[in-house]
């Protein structure tokens, strides 16, 4: 006999954990299945040889309104970055950090060589209006290449900004929606970004525990069908009809279960070393500033200034980062390890590869227009949730969940 639920949600990444969260406190009855071991979808922590080590480089900005709204962050013991970052230039290596923040480093911010007359005004053109919160008409927004263009944005400030989002945004070419660019601003000039105690995982983790049963974790669902009023759900070995199922699945997972496109998907290569001696005592990110890069790297940080419960007692951690994509050749080991020295400006001398990871479905691609809030309701009825239904990011996650919870629930927000 085949058992039945009430609602099935099917993946425990953050919009999937969410939206079981929701429908529990609403009263229902809630079954969660994942397909792989643990909870967490792509936000997952390893732990090896007594470093936290993160499925690529993530981190959580606390300014985002899901996050102080559905997340205990004093919880997760946030360690933060400094707010601003390091940047290699040609002959130096300088700091731009935020005026109100990091007040300390203003006289270095303003002699780095980097602000310009010029370049800073096409710089706040394009900046302010998106930290005030002004909006544009609606359908105006185009690529953030295009928008930095119009505003002037130029020199040596430009390449930086070009690298930074190439972090945020996994993609060095600017094609990404310049209304999302800003929506992430906003979030950075407003919160600074940390890591849990616990690592990343820690996030999900704590979505998970307060759910009322447990995650069945190792179930990869086969197929999803119409039976009748119901819809009839098999994994290897089970089967179940639920009156609703959610299907917060990664994309590609959730096309091959109930058919369409799946979004282009952005990767990144995550290098993370161990090392006696720290390059740097900045809790910063670095950047490569310089006009021709030196190597394959878009950013670099010494993870265990920031947060010292990522590495034993008299180690450190360092992550690099580099993208992933069609036509881009993979970065050796050398290399990065090179191009690391370079940022840093220091011997690599001694650095011990701890994890290489190559995470080739990091981000969904998020090209303009910006087409957040797609609908939550999929084909035969399944409700779909996920960040690439809203924005590619930990608020899109949270918030997809909830507004899959809604269509449920019969909220209409």
């Amino acid at each position: 006999m085949t058992d039945s639920c009430e609602v099935l949600v099917i993946g425990a990444g953050l919009a999937g954990l969410q939206c079981a969260r929701e429908l529990e406190d609403a009263g229902r009855e809630v079954l969660l299945w994942e397909a792989s071991d643990a909870v967490g979808g792509r936000i997952r922590t390893d732990r090896i040889d007594g470093f936290l080590v993160d499925r690529g480089f993530q981190v959580l900005n606390p300014a985002y309104p899901a996050v102080r709204r559905w997340v205990d962050v004093a919880a997760l013991g946030l360690q933060a970055f400094g707010a601003g970052i390091r940047v290699r230039r040609e002959d130096s290596l300088t700091v731009l950090a935020h005026p109100l923040r990091e007040a300390a480093l203003t006289l270095q911010t303003l002699r780095s060589g980097l602000l310009g007359p010029r370049s800073l005004a096409g710089l706040l053109r394009w900046a302010v209006p998106a930290i005030a919160g002004h909006r544009r008409p609606h359908g105006a927004d185009v690529a953030l290449r295009e928008a930095l263009d119009r505003a002037g944005c130029s020199g040596e400030i430009r390449t930086v900004v070009d690298r930074f989002f190439a972090g945020v945004l996994l993609e060095d070419e600017g094609s990404s929606s310049n209304d999302f660019a800003q929506q992430l601003l906003r979030v950075f000039a407003t919160g600074v970004p940390g890591l849990p105690r616990e690592g990343m995982q820690a996030l999900p983790q704590q979505l998970a525990d307060g759910l009322a049963g447990p995650v069945r974790t190792s179930t990869r669902v086969e197929s999803i069908a119409p039976d009748g009023e119901a819809t009839l759900v098999t994994a290897a070995g089970s089967a179940i009809r639920a009156r609703h199922v959610v299907l917060a699945a990664d994309p590609v997972g959730a096309a091959r279960l109930a058919g369409g496109d799946a979004p282009a998907m952005k990767g990144v290569l995550t290098h993370w070393f161990a090392s006696d001696s720290s390059p740097s005592d900045a809790h910063m990110i670095y950047l490569d500033g310089r006009t021709r890069p030196g190597g394959p790297l878009i950013n670099a940080a010494v993870i265990s200034n920031a947060a010292p419960s990522y590495a034993p007692a008299g180690r450190h951690l360092v992550q690099t980062s580099a993208l992933l994509g069609p036509g881009r050749p993979v970065p050796t080991d050398e290399d990065v390890v090179r191009h690391a020295g370079e940022i840093f400006g220091t011997s690599t001398a001694g650095w011990e590869l701890v994890a290489r990871q190559e995470v080739r479905r990091a981000l969904p691609v998020q090209p303009p227009p910006l087409r957040a809030r797609l609908p939550q309701t999929g084909t035969s009825g399944l409700i779909v949730c996920g960040d690439y239904r809203e924005t590619a990011s930990i608020q899109g996650a949270l918030v997809s969940g909830h507004r899959a919870a809604g269509a449920i629930l019969g909220r209409t927000r």
